[in-house]
Order: structure tokens, then sequence, then C-alpha cells
């Protein structure tokens, strides 16, 4: 099993359940202590229940750029997509879900692979099995290919 960013997390509590062989998380985080203590905070004092789920769709050159880690026109264009097809209310829900997300388990058989450059699920702290150089929170399409021969040799294993 496998899943990218907030799905990485869900991921996580699926093979805290279901125990499979291998659980993959791509630009997400393994445990609740590693959130950013803004997330924590953001959590703590519930401002998600009074943010409209309207504004947590922007796109701008912030968001583009410096959280998504966006450089290319083409990357640009698909992030926009990205969030243009994303229903409002599930971003506020998956917004909540992480701030207020506790897990202190790593699931056994679990391989995390991130971005030393992500701006969205960062942590210094903690310690993923493959670190991507410059890899961004949109590193699963600028590092297309590094992420591939990671995933190739993880899966020959099993």
């Amino acid at each position: 099993m496998w899943g990218v960013s907030f799905g990485g997390m869900i991921a996580v509590e699926m093979a805290k359940l279901l125990k499979p062989n291998v659980t993959i998380v791509i630009s997400g985080t393994i445990l609740s202590e590693d959130l950013p203590i803004i997330y924590k905070l953001a959590g703590k004092l519930g401002i998600i229940k009074f943010t409209p789920a309207n504004i947590l769709k922007s796109s701008n050159g912030l968001t583009q750029n410096y959280f998504f880690g966006t450089k290319l026109k083409e990357e640009k264009a698909l992030l926009n997509e990205i969030v243009k097809d994303t229903d409002a209310n599930f971003l506020k829900w998956a917004i909540g879900s992480i701030v207020k997300w506790k897990n202190n388990t790593k699931p056994a058989n679990l391989v995390w692979i991130h971005g030393n450059n992500d701006k969205i699920l960062y942590t210094k702290k903690a310690k993923p099995d493959f670190l991507i150089k410059d890899g961004t929170h949109f590193m699963v399409y600028q590092n297309a290919n590094e992420i591939s021969e990671i995933l190739n040799s993880v899966l020959a294993k099993i």
C-alpha cells in the first residue's frame, strides 16, 4: 500500500490495521510529532473550523513557488488543475484531519521517501529512508525518475 502527502498519512493508519508486506509513504509524514509546529498550534486552536473552504483552494505564487516548489510553467499549470479539481469541503476536512492527527506508531515494513526541500510536510528531526535532494512537495512529478527507481528497488525485494 502507498500514499502521497495526506494519502501517506492515511496509508500509515491503514498499515497499522492491515499489516501489508510494504507501505510506502511519499512526501508525507509518519508520526504526528513530526508535523510542523504551526500545524499543531492550528489544530489546538481549531482555526480550520473558522476558515472558509474556498479560501483554502487559493493557488498563487506563494503556494505554487514556496510551499509546493513548482518552478516550471507546466508544473504550475498542473498544480492549478489539481487545486481546481479538489473539492473545497474535502480539502477543509483533510487539512483539519492533518492538524489534529495523533500517531506515535511507525508501522512495520514502512518505506518513507521525502524531499529535503518539502515546505508542506517538513521536519528536520525525522529520518526518511530515502531523502530526495532538492525534493519539494511536488517531487512525485519533478523527480519522477528518481522516485520510480526507488520504488522499483523496494518492490523488487518483496
